[in-house]
């Protein structure tokens, strides 16, 4: 028998759903990235959305304000990766699975993470900032599911931890790899 994507994907899905309180609620709120886990397909690019999304608001609010736009990324990023660890470890419980693919808040916050240096580079572009966050987004999902050495590794360090390490990592990779291709061509 063949088994398709889809199959391979819902396997990685949590089989429990066992919310025990108001605390469970909040964290399944969080680590689900407000739901966007919940997508029945490519629920980690959904989850990398409302990391994008959060960076277009910040760059739409301040983009005239650099150094407080960049600020603005790195404590939201900063406070979702705090609160993603925890969320993930008891979101792992909720969902009875390790890593459990309604878990996306590790995309939110790596997509977010990937924008944490251009700053300076989105006011130079002026009107075309835009295309810059596209960039940034495909740059992170192919980063995401390539896990590029030592990414995979860091998913064996367990719990909410293991769940958002390597995805920080990897928009701390995309984040580097962005500023250089802005740097080069602006």
């Amino acid at each position: 028998m063949k088994i398709g994507k889809v199959d391979v994907a819902l396997s990685k899905r949590g089989r429990g759903f066992n919310v025990g309180g108001p605390a469970d609620a909040v964290a399944l709120l969080v680590a689900t990235g407000l739901g966007s886990g919940f997508a029945p397909v490519a629920p980690g690019t959904f989850g990398s959305l409302v990391g994008l999304l959060i960076a277009y608001g910040l760059v739409e609010l301040l983009k005239f304000e650099v150094l407080l736009l960049q600020n603005s990324i790195l404590g939201v990023s900063a406070a979702l990766t705090a609160a993603g660890v925890w969320a993930a470890a008891r979101a792992e419980r909720i969902f009875e699975r390790k890593d459990a693919g309604q878990i996306v808040i590790d995309e939110v916050c790596g997509q977010l993470i990937s924008f944490a240096f251009i700053a300076p580079y989105l006011v130079k572009l002026g009107g075309g900032w835009r295309w810059a966050l596209l960039v940034g987004f495909v740059l992170f999902r192919a980063f995401d599911i390539l896990k590029p050495y030592p990414l995979r590794l860091l998913e064996g360090l367990g719990g909410g931890l293991g769940v958002m390490a390597d995805d920080v990592l990897a928009g701390l990779y995309v984040a580097v790899a962005l500023s250089f291709l802005l740097l080069v061509l602006t």
